[in-house]
């Protein structure tokens, strides 16, 4: 089913933060109910409570992309200030530095994913606003 640009301005308007913060914290776009995720950053396919698609999302890369940009600009500050004030040697900073940026990196990217795809659901990417693209 394909919509043309005069339909999408007559149906409802979707806020953007407030899905992108349900997408942060794992929950539904749209009514934020159910978990967004089946497992690890596999999206599940609908939601089970407001029958909302999500097979057709295409976050890509794009979660990858803010990753980088986040832990890069924040471990490479810490350790430039650590090495700049000699709180750490070389080599500690060296370890410190790469463990900090693998864990951050973990622990970010599901979070991110969750937010682009509600950012998708609210501007209506990709299929979420019943065209394909």
């Amino acid at each position: 089913m394909s919509i043309n640009e005069a339909q999408l301005e007559t149906l409802e308007k979707r806020e953007v933060f407030p899905a992108m913060m349900k997408g942060l914290r794992g929950k539904c776009p749209s009514c934020g109910q159910t978990k967004l995720f089946t497992g690890g950053l596999k999206v599940q396919d609908k939601c089970s409570s407001c029958n909302e698609e999500f097979h057709h999302h295409r976050a890509d890369d794009l979660p990858a992309y803010l990753n980088i940009f986040v832990v890069g600009h924040v471990v490479v500050a810490m350790m430039m200030m650590a090495l700049t004030w000699k709180l750490v040697g070389m080599w500690t900073g060296m370890f410190m530095t790469i463990g900090i940026a693998i864990l951050a990196s973990v622990l970010l990217m599901r979070l991110l994913k969750g937010m682009v795809v509600g950012a998708q659901w609210a501007i209506r990417m990709h299929g979420f606003g019943g065209n394909e693209d």
